[in-house]
């Protein structure tokens, strides 16, 4: 025989008051006398009585539920942001309903309509540019919206991050006063508005303030993947390139491994400065300087300025920079 469900309608019964009083007992409302405040809680703990999210939020319209959108579980730099998400959560009692999107925008939007079915009070959202789609879906919905640790192409979300402009020229900045004239930024897509507007501009910033010309042989775009920028590697070396600032750590983990298999020494003959110091850049040898993000603080700042916006508090700050700074480590030179 199947085993039946223990709702709030059994509690009642079992307990001999209204539902209404039964649901002020689990919400922690004070209006309920002491004994039979313990009455309705003997009868939670005899019957194991666990109270639905969804139903509970009918009444409030609320489930104390935030779906987190997250590009790849397995890369550490989400994982770090989903941490300080997670930890701030738990402390305002929302649950966190994670979900990968493989970098891929139809699954993208597939996730987010899911988490809106579900009806989730917010989103945190992790990754790059928003498709057509998605944003129309963005803004068809009442469902507040955080971008944390990137930039999006939609100026109306506000956003977690660093300032990721001013962190790439600092970078740059540092190659060239090693006496480096050909610096390279090797990036992934510069269809994401991060790599374009933020990272590229930042490099370019670095050049102009050295008195050195933009050369955009010097841009090196990649598909993202590890393996096109160690097959590349060699070669750049051999155009001339001394030094290169990189937009992500395993790309550069893939240009320090391409350099070092074919002889280049780093950074005796090329010095490498990556972007999100994971533990990426601590795991290979010779480390990698980089610029180092407080992830796990902006994963809590994002899930924080995102309960603001579910209750409803006016927030004046859309945007929330924090500050970063370059860790200096074994692919660069002391100078």
């Amino acid at each position: 025989m199947e085993k039946q469900a223990v709702t709030i309608y059994t509690v009642a019964r079992e307990a001999r008051v209204s539902m209404a009083t039964v649901s002020r007992v689990v919400n922690g409302n004070p209006n309920v006398k002491p004994a039979t405040r313990q009455k309705v809680l003997d009868v939670i703990e005899r019957l194991n009585y666990r109270p639905n999210a969804v139903a509970r939020g009918l009444a409030s319209k609320r489930t104390t539920t935030v779906g987190v959108v997250i590009p790849s579980i397995t890369n550490p730099y989400f994982v770090e942001l989903a941490l300080g998400i997670d930890d701030i959560a738990s402390m305002y009692k929302y649950n966190i309903i994670l979900a990968n999107s493989d970098y891929d925008n139809d699954k993208i939007l597939k996730v987010v309509r899911n988490l809106h079915a579900k009806q989730v009070d917010g989103i945190i959202f992790m990754g790059f540019d928003l498709s057509p789609e998605l944003r129309a879906e963005f803004k068809s919905s009442s469902t507040p919206v955080v971008v944390a640790g990137s930039v999006v192409n939609d100026k109306e979300l506000p956003a977690v991050r660093i300032d990721y402009r001013k962190a790439a020229k600092e970078a740059v900045t540092r190659l060239l006063d090693h006496n480096h004239d050909h610096v390279a930024l090797v990036t992934s897509s510069l269809g994401y508005s991060i790599n374009a507007d933020d990272r590229l501009s930042g490099y370019k910033d670095a050049l102009a303030d050295a008195g050195v010309d933009f050369d955009d042989q010097l841009v090196i775009e990649t598909d993202g993947s590890y393996k096109q920028i160690y097959d590349q590697a060699k070669a750049i070396a051999d155009s001339g390139v001394k030094a290169a600032y990189v937009t992500n750590d395993h790309l550069a983990v893939g240009l320090l491994n391409g350099l070092t298999d074919s002889g280049i020494k780093v950074p005796d003959d090329f010095e490498i400065i990556s972007s999100n110091d994971t533990t990426y850049t601590r795991l290979c040898r010779p480390m990698l300087t980089s610029i180092s993000q407080p992830l796990y603080d902006i994963g809590a700042v994002s899930m924080r300025l995102l309960t603001k916006l579910m209750e409803d508090k006016d927030d004046s700050e859309s945007d929330v920079i924090l500050e970063h700074s370059i860790i200096p480590r074994q692919s660069t030179r002391l100078q």
